[in-house]
């Protein structure tokens, strides 16, 4: 298999070439990125535990899904493949966008669109990608990642201190 090919953004999220993926990461130059958050009825988050295979951040509990932006692929449409391809959610449209955080080193560099939509699951988590996953509620997500910061990916700790900031929380 051939090694995925990125996008290569300036500051303002413009695309200003193309990279492979181990160049990308190995130069820390900006690329893009999107978070999808998956809540159930009861309001509770379903997070993943990244598989200890990954490359970056493995082993850490990150996002319900979590991905990188395909050469020429929108942020929509990279949200709706990796929901279908990391937990087999199959979405007719995008899930609704929350806000974007800007690239920095707690997201490796990353512009990342945060979403957020919802499912009752049950899930069928992708191995190469994912140990495990559960569902939690936001409360108990806050103090973890208060306390526990290390257990998370940097990216995944930044956005879900701003979205709490968002909600009042």
């Amino acid at each position: 298999m051939s090694e995925e090919i990125f996008d290569v953004v300036n500051a303002q999220d413009e695309v200003v070439g193309h990279r492979v993926r181990h160049e990308v990461h190995r130069l820390g130059l900006m690329h893009r990125a999107v978070h999808v958050l998956v809540f159930n009825a009861q309001g509770e988050v379903f997070l993943q535990k990244r598989s200890l295979k990954k490359d970056i951040a493995a082993g850490k509990w990150d996002s319900s899904s979590s991905g990188h932006l395909d050469r020429g692929e929108a942020y929509d449409d990279c949200a709706v493949r990796e929901v279908r391809e990391e937990i087999g959610l199959h979405l007719p449209q995008p899930p609704a966008r929350l806000f974007k955080l800007e690239a920095c080193p707690e997201t490796g560099w990353e512009f990342c669109w945060i979403y957020r939509c919802h499912s009752e699951g049950p899930f069928v988590l992708h191995p190469e990608e994912i140990e495990t996953g559960g569902w939690f509620a936001p409360e108990i997500v806050t103090r973890w990642v208060d306390g526990q910061p290390q257990e998370f990916a940097s990216a995944f700790v930044l956005l879900w201190k701003k979205l709490q900031a968002q909600e009042g929380r």
